[in-house]
């Protein structure tokens, strides 16, 4: 089958990429940077995701799928006006592009999977979240409501779309995690705010093994929560993190002093959060293989004594 990835040089996109290769697709990374050669049964296409299709459409037509991670970081700086704007147009210029694409096709893909994330709940304090729940009413919310609505101008008789909405992606080669290495290493690490609120969270290697089987499942369409089943509480995942890293988790970072440093991004990050569990993908028989925090980062850094 041919795959096509946008945003697939990125900390997913990546693994995802060699994953499906590895399978044995053959995978067509839409990409900014022209002239990158093949790497085995990796291509390289560019594409300008301004909103429109251009020649990158000829790859779409006739894929198995395509997958569509483009977009801003969220967490890459503070939060000003231009940079929300920035975080909220990647994501619906590319999703325009890649939908306009497929509705364009003579053989138009199987189905779309596209980004989203738990972010679009909204701070939820201890309720269970599942796919059926309504959406939150904050920036990262309204973010993925009008990016699930670009995607699913793709839907169509014969292209299923599903919109996967992606916790806190544990890994150390990208994400958060790594930035949250150097307190801990440091003994200073610890809680972030009271420490209570939910942190949605899901194993790299699950999230690539979830969106490989959404491929390949033609009942599935709609949300699906990309999280591990048994959310943690701040609390919880710092004092998994500290035991995975033989330090302590005693010292809380003060709420104000997050707010002071990062503005309104740290109350949508750090301070709220979500008890989302994979309902949907549960449903229809997805096993995740770390469904509890404390043995997914012992996983992590076992596998990577220098950490």
């Amino acid at each position: 089958m041919q795959v096509v990835v946008a945003g697939g040089t990125g900390f997913l996109g990546g693994a995802l990429v060699q994953a499906l290769a590895a399978e044995g697709h053959t995978v067509v990374v839409l990409t900014r940077s022209a002239g990158r050669p093949p790497a085995g049964a990796v291509r390289f296409v560019p594409w300008t995701p301004d909103g429109h299709t251009g020649a990158f459409a000829r790859d779409i037509d006739g894929a198995g799928a395509v997958v569509n991670l483009a977009g801003a970081s969220i967490a890459g700086a503070r939060w000003s006006a231009a940079h929300k704007r920035t975080i909220l147009e990647s994501r619906l210029q590319a999703t325009r592009s890649v939908a306009e694409a497929i509705r364009r096709a003579a053989q138009p893909p199987a189905v779309l999977i596209n980004g989203s994330a738990v972010g679009y709940y909204g701070p939820r304090g201890d309720e269970i979240v599942a796919e059926e729940t309504p959406a939150g009413s904050d920036f990262l919310a309204d973010v993925c409501v009008q990016w699930e609505a670009e995607a699913n101008r793709a839907a169509s008789p014969r292209t299923r779309v599903v919109c996967i909405r992606t916790g806190l992606v544990l890994a150390l080669d990208g994400g958060a995690l790594p930035q949250m290495l150097p307190p801990f290493k440091f003994f200073v690490g610890g809680t972030v705010g009271s420490g209570r609120q939910y942190w949605p969270w899901i194993h790299k290697d699950d999230w690539v093994a979830l969106v490989r089987w959404a491929i390949g499942q033609p009942a599935l369409s709609g949300p699906l929560n990309a999280s591990a089943p048994n959310p943690a509480t701040n609390a919880a995942f710092a004092a998994a993190l500290g035991a995975a890293l033989h330090r302590p988790a005693v010292l809380p970072a003060p709420a104000f002093a997050l707010r002071l440093l990062l503005g309104e991004m740290a109350d949508a990050l750090l301070l709220s959060g979500q008890r989302v569990v994979p309902a949907a993908a549960e449903r229809q028989g997805f096993t995740f293989h770390y469904t509890e925090v404390r043995s997914a980062l012992r996983a992590i850094f076992d596998a990577s004594p220098s950490a």
